[in-house]
């Protein structure tokens, strides 16, 4: 018996995701994902109209298997200066991971593809868009937090600040893939979150 179309289609999403991200998407082609996923190109096209749309797919897929981490971290029940420290923690355990996987350090899959295509494919450059307000949302929501419980000053620019730290923790993951170490991540990440928000203790 063949594979189960469910089975087949998520199989095509979790092979690109992988490929994509530890190489890119430029040198990765549709027979190469096919044949690392065991799956016949015409299950490809019965599936995904193209590359890109596949991509599409694997983004949201990547952000879906990483939403219930975030909802824990940013649980209302957490501190949210806690919120913070525990977001570097997981950031840095998630990169040690997936290097030990693959052998090298991966980085971010949507600054990776978005910086790659978002001037080539308007549909990719939505889609790392909206991906990445949706994570910008989620610190945006501790930022809040911290200024109604007094740790920020009202007048914050609560979305301005959400953007700066998902800038500078995006670019530290970048940079950690350039140079292909994790130790200036380990080093330096937790302490630039501290020094954005202005804050010297987390604890």
């Amino acid at each position: 018996m063949g594979r189960p179309a469910t089975d087949t289609k998520q199989k095509l999403i979790s092979t690109a995701s992988e490929l994509i991200w530890k190489n890119s998407y430029g040198s990765v082609s549709v027979d190469d994902i096919c044949k690392a996923a065991e799956v016949k190109k015409g299950s490809f096209y019965h599936y995904f109209k193209s590359k890109a749309d596949l991509a599409l797919a694997s983004m949201e897929d990547h952000f879906e298997n990483s939403k219930q981490d975030y909802e824990r971290i940013f649980s209302q029940s957490v501190p949210p200066i806690k919120r913070f420290e525990e977001l570097v923690e997981h950031i840095i355990e998630k990169q040690s991971d997936i290097s030990i996987t693959y052998q090298q350090v991966c980085g971010c899959p949507y600054a990776t593809l978005g910086s790659e295509m978002a001037g080539q494919d308007q549909d990719i450059r939505e889609k790392v868009d909206s991906i990445l307000k949706r994570y910008e949302d989620y610190y945006a929501s501790a930022i809040r937090d911290m200024v109604a419980q007094g740790q920020l000053p009202k007048s914050t620019d609560i979305e301005c600040l959400a953007a700066e730290l998902y800038c500078y923790i995006t670019g530290q993951v970048i940079l950690a893939r350039i140079h292909n170490s994790l130790d200036p991540l380990k080093r330096d990440l937790k302490n630039g979150v501290f020094r954005i928000l202005n804050v010297k203790d987390m604890h």
